[in-house]
């Protein structure tokens, strides 16, 4: 499947900002079922001062605002190709161990609420030995605890907090399932990318799921918001331990501006 992409984010200050520093992981990669036939982005009141690869093997571009500006516009368009692999993304490799993925981060620090929910499924993985079919029971139950409501969470919120609330959206299910999925000795990483919704185009927002390392498949992606693992209407961005490591558009800013974010996505099937 094809699908063509076009992704605009907006930031808009109420005063001119004195200086503006975004880190941008915004550019998919070939790799098992996905090839990116076409990929560019544009900077309104910017500078795209260095591109680099960073330690989970994502592009970063590094943006500078220009000074006194009051208005950064980042826009990406472009096409990628996309197979079914059964959510399967394959072999580990990269920069960092899999043991890494184990551990855990200040947003996927598991309280007694995930402890308890890995504990309760710790015998069935015992009496499973199929740990894709008893992964997808692990990704249901946290879906049933913790039904999808947006504007109920926010970037910084963590994931032991998301489940108390028992509500949440792909973010927070991602970074449940991560925190259990780890307490139960799977290696697990965040990906953040793009969905084709078949809403007419129109997304709210980028989308982001799991990947589980499995033995004898390697890594293998839980869309825990959906119940499903990704197929072709996913193309996959950037990975890390958690949001902080793949968030689409991270930065910081000086002054006294007051900020506004607007994001604009259409993903569609050429």
């Amino acid at each position: 499947m094809l699908l063509k992409i076009s992704h605009q984010t907006s930031y808009h200050y109420d005063q001119p900002v004195r200086t503006g520093l975004f880190q941008l992981r915004l550019h998919p990669k070939n790799g098992r079922g996905q090839e990116v036939r076409s990929w560019s982005m544009r900077i309104e009141g910017g500078t795209r001062e260095v591109t680099f690869t960073d330690q989970f093997h994502n592009q970063v571009d590094l943006v500078s605002a220009h000074a006194h500006t009051n208005e950064v516009v980042v826009t990406c368009e472009g096409e990628v190709e996309v197979m079914d692999s059964v959510g399967v993304f394959g072999t580990h490799r990269g920069y960092v161990p899999l043991w890494l993925y184990l551990r855990e981060t200040d947003t996927t620090k598991p309280g007694s609420g995930i402890h308890e929910l890995a504990k309760n499924f710790s015998t069935a993985r015992r009496k499973d030995s199929d740990d894709i079919t008893f992964l997808h029971a692990l990704s249901a139950h946290v879906l049933s605890r913790m039904p999808y409501e947006p504007g109920t969470t926010d970037a910084t919120t963590r994931a032991e907090d998301a489940l108390t609330a028992g509500r949440g959206v792909c973010q927070d299910h991602t970074h449940v399932f991560l925190a259990a999925s780890r307490c139960l000795g799977f290696p697990a990483r965040y990906v953040s990318g793009y969905l084709e919704s078949g809403d007419h185009g129109d997304e709210q927002a980028g989308h982001a799921w799991a990947e589980i390392h499995v033995n004898g498949l390697g890594w293998v992606g839980f869309d825990v918001s959906n119940g499903i693992s990704p197929d072709q209407r996913y193309v996959r961005v950037a990975a890390g331990l958690d949001y902080q490591d793949a968030a689409p558009v991270r930065g910081m800013r000086r002054g006294d501006a007051v900020e506004t974010m607007s994001v604009s996505l259409q993903v569609t099937q050429q």
